[in-house]
Protein backbone atom coordinates (compact mmCIF):
# COMPACT_ATOMS: atom_id res chain seq x y z
CA UNK A 1 0.00 0.00 0.00
CA UNK A 2 3.09 2.54 0.54
CA UNK A 3 2.12 5.49 1.79
CA UNK A 4 -1.00 4.58 2.93
CA UNK A 5 0.51 3.10 5.56
CA UNK A 6 0.94 6.72 7.13
CA UNK A 7 -2.64 7.20 7.83
CA UNK A 8 -1.77 4.17 9.85
CA UNK A 9 1.40 5.76 11.45
CA UNK A 10 -1.26 9.01 12.45
CA UNK A 11 -3.50 6.81 14.15
CA UNK A 12 -0.84 5.25 16.22
CA UNK A 13 0.70 8.48 17.02
CA UNK A 14 -3.00 9.91 17.97
CA UNK A 15 -3.33 6.98 20.91
CA UNK A 16 -0.38 8.57 22.23
CA UNK A 17 -2.26 11.65 22.31
CA UNK A 18 -5.60 9.71 23.98
CA UNK A 19 -3.71 7.90 26.01
CA UNK A 20 -1.81 10.82 27.73
CA UNK A 21 2.08 10.23 26.38
CA UNK A 22 2.10 13.09 24.49
CA UNK A 23 0.68 16.54 23.52
CA UNK A 24 0.28 17.32 20.01
CA UNK A 25 1.97 20.44 20.75
CA UNK A 26 4.82 18.84 22.37
CA UNK A 27 8.45 19.72 20.72
CA UNK A 28 9.59 16.12 19.01
CA UNK A 29 12.85 16.23 20.99
CA UNK A 30 11.06 16.45 24.50
CA UNK A 31 10.80 12.98 23.77
CA UNK A 32 13.74 11.67 21.21
CA UNK A 33 16.17 13.88 22.89
CA UNK A 34 18.72 12.58 20.10
CA UNK A 35 17.24 15.06 18.03
CA UNK A 36 17.09 18.67 20.18
CA UNK A 37 19.74 19.83 17.86
CA UNK A 38 18.25 18.70 14.60
CA UNK A 39 14.81 19.83 15.43
CA UNK A 40 14.18 22.72 17.03
CA UNK A 41 11.04 23.81 17.46
CA UNK A 42 9.40 20.96 15.68
CA UNK A 43 5.82 19.92 17.14
CA UNK A 44 4.39 16.55 17.08
CA UNK A 45 1.78 17.46 15.01
CA UNK A 46 3.92 18.98 12.48
CA UNK A 47 5.27 15.71 12.00
CA UNK A 48 1.51 14.47 10.93
CA UNK A 49 0.78 17.41 8.72
CA UNK A 50 3.88 17.41 6.61
CA UNK A 51 4.53 20.63 8.39
CA UNK A 52 7.87 20.08 10.06
CA UNK A 53 10.22 21.16 7.35
CA UNK A 54 11.70 18.40 6.92
CA UNK A 55 13.63 16.45 3.73
CA UNK A 56 11.35 14.90 1.14
CA UNK A 57 13.04 12.05 0.96
CA UNK A 58 16.55 10.31 2.92
CA UNK A 59 20.32 10.66 2.28
CA UNK A 60 21.93 8.58 0.08
CA UNK A 61 20.38 5.41 -2.16
CA UNK A 62 16.64 5.73 -3.12
CA UNK A 63 15.22 4.03 0.30
CA UNK A 64 12.34 2.60 -1.22
CA UNK A 65 14.54 0.12 -3.05
CA UNK A 66 17.51 -0.62 -1.16
CA UNK A 67 18.04 -1.74 2.26
CA UNK A 68 16.67 -0.31 5.11
CA UNK A 69 18.20 2.45 7.40
CA UNK A 70 18.58 1.65 11.15
CA UNK A 71 17.35 4.48 13.10
CA UNK A 72 20.73 5.65 13.96
CA UNK A 73 21.46 5.58 10.03
CA UNK A 74 18.59 7.73 9.41
CA UNK A 75 20.02 10.70 11.74
CA UNK A 76 22.04 12.22 8.86
CA UNK A 77 18.24 12.66 6.45
CA UNK A 78 16.79 14.60 9.98
CA UNK A 79 17.00 18.28 8.92
CA UNK A 80 15.13 21.50 8.69
CA UNK A 81 14.72 22.66 5.32
CA UNK A 82 11.51 24.85 6.24
CA UNK A 83 10.27 26.89 8.70
CA UNK A 84 8.22 24.43 10.83
CA UNK A 85 4.37 24.75 10.57
CA UNK A 86 4.47 27.39 7.47
CA UNK A 87 4.47 25.30 4.39
CA UNK A 88 3.37 21.64 3.46
CA UNK A 89 6.31 19.54 2.33
CA UNK A 90 5.88 16.13 1.96
CA UNK A 91 8.23 14.04 4.12
CA UNK A 92 8.55 10.78 4.44
CA UNK A 93 11.54 11.09 6.84
CA UNK A 94 8.71 12.92 9.21
CA UNK A 95 6.50 9.82 9.30
CA UNK A 96 9.71 7.34 10.14
CA UNK A 97 9.91 10.28 13.36
CA UNK A 98 6.65 9.45 14.21
CA UNK A 99 6.94 5.61 13.91
CA UNK A 100 10.38 5.88 16.32
CA UNK A 101 8.33 8.01 18.40
CA UNK A 102 5.35 5.29 18.81
CA UNK A 103 7.77 2.91 19.77
CA UNK A 104 9.98 4.53 21.92
CA UNK A 105 7.08 6.03 24.09
CA UNK A 106 4.90 2.10 24.26
CA UNK A 107 8.50 0.77 24.90
CA UNK A 108 7.76 -1.70 21.80
CA UNK A 109 8.42 -1.30 18.49
CA UNK A 110 6.51 0.48 15.51
CA UNK A 111 4.98 -2.67 13.66
CA UNK A 112 4.03 -4.73 17.21
CA UNK A 113 2.17 -1.38 18.77
CA UNK A 114 0.30 -1.40 14.77
CA UNK A 115 -0.20 -4.59 15.38
CA UNK A 116 -2.18 -4.73 18.80
CA UNK A 117 -3.45 -1.43 18.66
CA UNK A 118 -5.37 -1.05 15.18
CA UNK A 119 -4.74 -4.41 13.16
CA UNK A 120 -6.27 -6.60 15.66
CA UNK A 121 -9.26 -4.58 17.14
CA UNK A 122 -10.21 -3.50 13.49
CA UNK A 123 -9.67 -7.39 12.03
CA UNK A 124 -7.07 -6.46 9.64
CA UNK A 125 -5.92 -9.91 9.16
CA UNK A 126 -4.47 -9.63 6.03
CA UNK A 127 -2.49 -6.72 6.36
CA UNK A 128 1.10 -7.84 6.61
CA UNK A 129 4.50 -6.14 7.28
CA UNK A 130 6.13 -7.81 4.16
CA UNK A 131 4.55 -9.44 1.51
CA UNK A 132 2.94 -12.84 1.87
CA UNK A 133 3.19 -15.85 -0.85
CA UNK A 134 -0.02 -14.98 -1.94
CA UNK A 135 1.66 -11.37 -2.72
CA UNK A 136 0.89 -9.87 -6.00
CA UNK A 137 5.15 -9.10 -7.60
CA UNK A 138 5.77 -5.39 -8.24
CA UNK A 139 5.98 -4.80 -11.99
CA UNK A 140 7.54 -1.78 -13.69
CA UNK A 141 5.98 -1.44 -17.08
CA UNK A 142 8.38 0.01 -20.12
CA UNK A 143 6.75 3.16 -21.14
CA UNK A 144 7.88 2.58 -24.89
CA UNK A 145 7.59 -1.41 -25.41
CA UNK A 146 5.34 -4.24 -23.78
CA UNK A 147 7.86 -5.19 -21.65
CA UNK A 148 8.36 -5.83 -17.65
CA UNK A 149 10.56 -5.74 -15.16
CA UNK A 150 10.55 -6.88 -11.83
CA UNK A 151 10.72 -4.59 -9.17
CA UNK A 152 12.57 -5.43 -5.84
CA UNK A 153 10.54 -6.32 -2.24
CA UNK A 154 12.59 -4.17 0.38
CA UNK A 155 12.53 -4.18 4.43
CA UNK A 156 12.74 -0.40 4.95
CA UNK A 157 13.90 -0.31 8.60
CA UNK A 158 13.46 3.13 10.36
CA UNK A 159 11.56 3.93 7.02
CA UNK A 160 8.89 1.59 7.34
CA UNK A 161 5.96 3.94 9.26
CA UNK A 162 6.24 6.23 6.07
CA UNK A 163 5.50 3.15 3.64
CA UNK A 164 6.16 -0.80 4.41
CA UNK A 165 2.64 -2.13 4.91
CA UNK A 166 1.52 -4.57 2.80
CA UNK A 167 -2.59 -4.93 2.43
CA UNK A 168 -5.96 -5.99 0.70
CA UNK A 169 -8.59 -4.36 -1.16
CA UNK A 170 -10.81 -6.22 1.89
CA UNK A 171 -8.28 -4.96 4.43
CA UNK A 172 -8.44 -1.07 3.27
CA UNK A 173 -11.77 -1.25 3.08
CA UNK A 174 -12.57 -1.62 6.62
CA UNK A 175 -9.88 0.60 7.42
CA UNK A 176 -11.74 3.34 5.50
CA UNK A 177 -14.85 2.54 7.51
CA UNK A 178 -13.40 3.02 10.53
CA UNK A 179 -12.37 6.62 9.27
CA UNK A 180 -15.87 7.51 8.02
CA UNK A 181 -17.68 6.27 11.21
CA UNK A 182 -15.15 5.29 14.48
CA UNK A 183 -14.27 2.93 16.67
CA UNK A 184 -13.19 4.33 20.00
CA UNK A 185 -11.56 1.03 20.86
CA UNK A 186 -9.00 2.03 18.29
CA UNK A 187 -9.23 6.11 18.55
CA UNK A 188 -11.34 8.47 20.31
CA UNK A 189 -13.86 9.94 18.01
CA UNK A 190 -12.47 13.54 18.76
CA UNK A 191 -9.23 12.95 17.32
CA UNK A 192 -10.73 10.77 14.43
CA UNK A 193 -12.41 13.94 13.00
CA UNK A 194 -9.35 16.15 14.05
CA UNK A 195 -7.25 13.94 11.36
CA UNK A 196 -9.80 14.94 8.87
CA UNK A 197 -9.76 18.93 9.21
CA UNK A 198 -7.69 20.68 7.38
CA UNK A 199 -3.73 21.78 8.10
CA UNK A 200 -2.01 23.16 5.80
CA UNK A 201 -3.02 23.32 2.23
CA UNK A 202 -1.00 22.14 -0.85
CA UNK A 203 0.19 25.34 -2.55
CA UNK A 204 0.82 24.14 -6.20
CA UNK A 205 1.20 27.37 -8.03
CA UNK A 206 -1.17 27.56 -11.11
CA UNK A 207 -3.26 25.37 -9.45
CA UNK A 208 -6.31 25.50 -7.81
CA UNK A 209 -6.41 24.65 -3.82
CA UNK A 210 -8.18 21.90 -3.80
CA UNK A 211 -5.73 19.76 -2.06
CA UNK A 212 -4.66 20.45 1.84
CA UNK A 213 -3.45 17.78 4.37
CA UNK A 214 -5.00 16.75 7.90
CA UNK A 215 -3.18 14.36 10.45
CA UNK A 216 -2.02 11.72 8.01
CA UNK A 217 -4.66 12.14 5.60
CA UNK A 218 -5.11 14.21 2.53
CA UNK A 219 -8.18 16.25 2.23
CA UNK A 220 -9.89 17.01 -1.18
CA UNK A 221 -11.85 19.44 -2.13
CA UNK A 222 -14.15 18.39 -5.34
CA UNK A 223 -16.13 21.30 -6.41
CA UNK A 224 -17.11 22.03 -2.54
CA UNK A 225 -17.27 18.40 -1.68
CA UNK A 226 -15.09 16.94 0.88
CA UNK A 227 -13.15 13.44 0.33
CA UNK A 228 -10.24 12.32 2.77
CA UNK A 229 -8.06 9.28 2.28
CA UNK A 230 -4.32 8.94 0.97
CA UNK A 231 -2.43 7.44 -2.24
CA UNK A 232 0.86 5.35 -1.74
CA UNK A 233 3.47 3.80 -4.49
CA UNK A 234 6.78 1.65 -3.58
CA UNK A 235 8.50 -0.07 -6.59
CA UNK A 236 6.08 -1.75 -8.82
CA UNK A 237 2.90 -1.09 -6.80
CA UNK A 238 0.63 1.68 -6.18
CA UNK A 239 -2.55 1.76 -4.15
CA UNK A 240 -5.66 5.05 -3.51
CA UNK A 241 -8.02 4.99 -0.82
CA UNK A 242 -10.26 7.91 -0.77
CA UNK A 243 -13.89 8.00 0.77
CA UNK A 244 -16.29 10.40 1.49
CA UNK A 245 -16.69 10.63 5.31
CA UNK A 246 -20.11 12.32 5.52
CA UNK A 247 -21.62 8.76 3.62
CA UNK A 248 -19.09 6.29 3.88
CA UNK A 249 -18.68 5.88 0.39
CA UNK A 250 -15.31 5.56 -1.43
CA UNK A 251 -12.88 3.86 -3.58
CA UNK A 252 -10.11 1.33 -2.42
CA UNK A 253 -7.47 0.43 -5.38
CA UNK A 254 -4.43 -1.55 -5.78
CA UNK A 255 -1.89 -2.20 -8.56
CA UNK A 256 1.08 -4.11 -9.34
CA UNK A 257 2.60 -1.90 -11.47
CA UNK A 258 4.12 1.77 -11.70
CA UNK A 259 2.49 3.05 -14.99
CA UNK A 260 0.30 4.91 -13.04
CA UNK A 261 -3.22 4.99 -12.00
CA UNK A 262 -6.20 6.17 -14.76
CA UNK A 263 -9.14 5.95 -12.89
CA UNK A 264 -10.23 8.66 -11.26
CA UNK A 265 -11.68 7.28 -8.15
CA UNK A 266 -13.46 10.73 -7.36
CA UNK A 267 -15.61 10.33 -10.24
CA UNK A 268 -16.47 6.71 -9.50
CA UNK A 269 -17.62 7.45 -6.28
CA UNK A 270 -20.09 10.12 -8.28
CA UNK A 271 -21.43 7.19 -10.66
CA UNK A 272 -22.04 5.34 -7.98
CA UNK A 273 -24.62 8.00 -6.46
CA UNK A 274 -25.95 8.15 -9.71
CA UNK A 275 -26.39 4.60 -10.27
CA UNK A 276 -26.96 2.78 -6.99
CA UNK A 277 -29.98 3.91 -5.17
CA UNK A 278 -28.96 5.43 -1.46
CA UNK A 279 -30.49 3.46 1.34
CA UNK A 280 -31.88 6.45 3.50
CA UNK A 281 -32.28 5.80 7.30
CA UNK A 282 -35.30 5.57 9.09
CA UNK A 283 -36.95 8.68 10.46
CA UNK A 284 -37.21 8.29 14.23
CA UNK A 285 -39.08 11.16 16.53
CA UNK A 286 -35.87 11.65 19.27
CA UNK A 287 -36.53 13.64 22.34
CA UNK A 288 -34.32 16.53 22.40
CA UNK A 289 -32.68 17.54 25.79
CA UNK A 290 -35.32 19.40 28.23
CA UNK A 291 -33.50 22.44 28.46
CA UNK A 292 -33.60 22.97 24.13
CA UNK A 293 -36.75 22.24 23.49
CA UNK A 294 -37.92 25.86 24.95
CA UNK A 295 -35.05 27.74 22.93
CA UNK A 296 -35.58 26.68 19.48
CA UNK A 297 -36.58 28.84 16.67
CA UNK A 298 -36.31 32.15 15.82
CA UNK A 299 -33.48 34.60 17.08
CA UNK A 300 -31.61 37.63 15.92
CA UNK A 301 -28.03 38.74 15.89
CA UNK A 302 -28.97 42.45 15.60
CA UNK A 303 -31.64 42.92 12.63
CA UNK A 304 -30.15 39.28 11.32
CA UNK A 305 -32.52 36.34 11.93
CA UNK A 306 -31.17 33.42 12.43
CA UNK A 307 -33.01 29.52 13.07
CA UNK A 308 -32.41 27.48 16.20
CA UNK A 309 -33.16 23.41 15.50
CA UNK A 310 -32.66 20.38 17.79
CA UNK A 311 -31.08 17.54 15.75
CA UNK A 312 -30.75 14.71 17.95
CA UNK A 313 -28.65 15.13 21.07
CA UNK A 314 -27.48 18.84 18.91
CA UNK A 315 -28.59 22.07 17.90
CA UNK A 316 -27.93 23.88 15.22
CA UNK A 317 -27.83 27.39 14.67
CA UNK A 318 -28.53 28.73 11.21
CA UNK A 319 -28.55 32.51 9.27
CA UNK A 320 -31.80 32.74 7.52
CA UNK A 321 -29.83 34.29 4.71
CA UNK A 322 -26.24 34.32 4.83
CA UNK A 323 -23.92 34.85 7.86
CA UNK A 324 -22.25 32.55 10.52
CA UNK A 325 -23.82 29.77 11.89
CA UNK A 326 -22.73 26.02 13.63
CA UNK A 327 -24.10 23.04 15.07
CA UNK A 328 -23.81 22.94 19.01
CA UNK A 329 -23.13 20.01 21.67
CA UNK A 330 -24.02 19.94 25.52
CA UNK A 331 -21.19 20.13 27.64
CA UNK A 332 -20.89 18.63 31.54
CA UNK A 333 -20.87 22.95 32.39
CA UNK A 334 -24.93 22.59 31.17
CA UNK A 335 -23.79 24.48 28.37
CA UNK A 336 -23.25 24.49 24.92
CA UNK A 337 -20.15 24.08 22.87
CA UNK A 338 -19.92 25.01 19.20
CA UNK A 339 -18.52 22.01 16.96
CA UNK A 340 -17.86 23.25 13.25
CA UNK A 341 -17.71 26.31 11.30
CA UNK A 342 -17.60 29.94 12.37
CA UNK A 343 -18.39 29.08 15.98
CA UNK A 344 -16.34 25.63 16.28
CA UNK A 345 -15.58 25.36 20.13
CA UNK A 346 -17.03 28.54 21.25
CA UNK A 347 -19.72 28.46 24.11
CA UNK A 348 -23.06 29.00 23.74
CA UNK A 349 -24.84 30.31 27.34
CA UNK A 350 -28.54 30.46 27.37
CA UNK A 351 -29.54 33.46 29.89
CA UNK A 352 -32.37 32.54 31.59
CA UNK A 353 -34.88 35.43 33.65
CA UNK A 354 -36.19 34.99 37.35
CA UNK A 355 -39.16 33.03 35.70
CA UNK A 356 -37.25 30.26 34.05
CA UNK A 357 -37.32 32.13 30.50
CA UNK A 358 -34.32 32.43 27.97
CA UNK A 359 -34.33 36.40 27.22
CA UNK A 360 -30.77 35.90 25.66
CA UNK A 361 -28.20 33.72 23.96
CA UNK A 362 -25.02 35.04 24.55
CA UNK A 363 -22.64 32.99 21.55
CA UNK A 364 -18.40 34.06 21.77
CA UNK A 365 -19.83 37.83 23.03
CA UNK A 366 -22.62 38.49 20.33
CA UNK A 367 -26.02 38.60 21.54
CA UNK A 368 -29.30 36.69 20.05
CA UNK A 369 -32.55 37.49 20.90
CA UNK A 370 -35.98 36.75 20.27
CA UNK A 371 -36.71 40.23 18.16
CA UNK A 372 -34.35 43.10 16.79
CA UNK A 373 -32.47 44.35 18.93
CA UNK A 374 -34.50 43.51 22.34
CA UNK A 375 -33.88 45.96 25.46
CA UNK A 376 -34.05 42.81 27.15
CA UNK A 377 -31.51 41.17 25.46
CA UNK A 378 -28.55 43.07 27.40
CA UNK A 379 -27.80 44.43 24.29
CA UNK A 380 -23.73 45.70 24.61
CA UNK A 381 -23.56 49.00 23.90
CA UNK A 382 -28.11 49.65 25.19
CA UNK A 383 -30.43 49.67 22.80
CA UNK A 384 -30.57 53.74 22.69
CA UNK A 385 -34.51 54.66 22.10
CA UNK A 386 -35.21 51.47 20.42
CA UNK A 387 -36.71 50.78 16.90
CA UNK A 388 -38.09 54.48 15.36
Amino acid sequence: MGSITKTFTAVLTLRLVDDGLVALTDPVAQHLPELTDKLPGVRVSELLTHGAGLPAETDGTWWERSHGRTWDELQSSIRPLHRPGRRFHYSNVGFAIAGELVGRLRKSTWWDSLQQEVLQPLGLRETTYAPTDAAAPGLAVHPYADLLHEEPATETLAMAPAGQLWSTVHDLAAFAKFLAYGDERVLSDELRREMQIPALINDDPGSAYTRAYGFGLDIINSGGQRFIGHGGSMPGHQSTLKIDPGTGDGVVELVNSTAGLALDTIGLVRELREHVPQIASAWTADAPAPEALDIVGTWFWGPRPHVLTVEGTHLRLAPVSGGRGSRFASDAAGGWVGLDEYFAGERLTVHRDGRGGAPYLDLGSFRFTRTPYDPAGDIPGGAGTGWR
